[in-house]
């Protein structure tokens, strides 16, 4: 039998993603999709990648949430601020994963600071497990809601989380990262609108980026963490791919082949996570769920560089992941997706 799963906002990027995945999903069968602006519209019309793949179409979303009952699951990809209005009133034995920020931060001062709102749901955020999988596969497991990782905070997570739990960090973590402009969503605006865009390179949110927090409070859960972390994040005229470059000075000297063989041990039940010689490429991870993760060393110099795919181990694959651990089943099932050459 399969899953029965609905998606709470499918007309965005991490919606279309979602139902990419899950339309070929062996385990999966999706009861409806909303998007309040397209009701009525076949979910094709929308994302014309998926045409001939489904007969969908989006729906209003429904007012009755305590009715869901029939339900196995359910995938919030709606904007910061709607998902701790909505999972409240979900019946207790559906499981919920979160794409948004709203359930990732348990410190409700650092939500207000960061999303520039109070948070009105804390008492559910207590019930909410963060989803960064290679790094919390076993309470993911027994969880029955997820708080999704933000994009940025996956590629760092993954970055650092061998190197804390170890205890090998001496000092300041300089993370120097950069998006494709699909991290930004659907929704067109001045600096992702293409002629901004196209050519160009800049910084944004120096020092004040929402995934700070959440980073830092992910470390702390790994090993430990007191270090200062300076945090970049940085435009390119790229669709996806985030690419972070992340600098640090170890507490001994190391060889880039010593953190490879530590971070080898540390990922090596982790499918995802792909060791490369010298430096990752963003083009070898788009459109999959992998991270695929480089070294370079001098001295107790380290650089760890890592590469995801924004909207897919960046949002919706590894929902889907969790969702598959969540369920008993292979975290590879229906996330085989293969990159392009070129």
């Amino acid at each position: 039998m399969k899953l029965k799963a609905a998606i709470f906002g499918g007309s965005g990027y991490g919606g279309s993603e979602l139902l990419r995945i899950l339309l070929l999903h062996p385990n999966v069968e999706i009861s409806f999709v909303t998007a309040n602006e397209h009701a009525g519209k076949a979910v094709s019309e929308v994302h014309r990648n998926l045409l001939g793949l489904t007969d969908l179409r989006f729906t209003k979303a429904p007012a009755d949430l305590e009715n869901l009952a029939a339900l196995d699951c359910v995938f919030f990809a709606l904007p910061h601020g709607q998902a701790l209005e909505l999972a409240p009133r979900l019946p207790s034995n559906l499981k919920v994963i979160d794409l948004s920020g709203d359930f990732r931060l348990s410190d409700s001062g650092a939500f207000a600071q960061h999303y520039g709102r109070e948070h009105t749901a804390m008492d559910a955020q207590a019930q909410f497990v963060y989803g960064l999988t290679e790094t919390n596969r076993e309470v993911i497991k027994a969880a029955r809601c997820i708080a999704n990782p933000g994009c940025f905070a996956t590629a760092t997570l993954l970055g650092l989380a061998p190197l804390v739990a170890n205890n090998l960090l001496s000092g300041r973590v300089i993370v120097d990262a950069k998006t494709g402009s699909s991290g930004s969503g659907a929704r067109a605006a001045a600096n992702t609108h293409h002629p901004q865009r196209s050519n160009s390179f800049y910084a944004y949110k120096p020092f004040t980026h929402q995934h700070v927090p959440e980073i830092e409070q992910e470390l702390k859960s790994v090993g430990e963490w007191n270090n200062e972390l300076i945090f970049m994040t940085h435009s390119l005229p790229v669709a996806r791919g985030i690419f972070a470059s992340i600098y640090m000075e170890t507490k001994n000297e190391i060889s880039a082949a010593d953190a490879r063989a530590m971070f080898a041990e540390f990922y090596r039940d982790s499918f995802f996570v792909r060791l490369v010689e010298g430096s990752p490429d963003i083009n070898w991870v788009k459109t999959t769920n992998f991270c695929d993760i480089g070294f370079a060393a001098r001295g107790r110099q380290l650089v760890v560089f890592t590469a995801i795919d924004n909207l897919v181990k960046g949002a919706a694959g590894q929902a889907v992941q969790n969702m598959n651990l969540m369920f008993g089943l292979d975290e590879k099932t229906g996330l085989i997706l293969t990159g392009s050459n070129p």
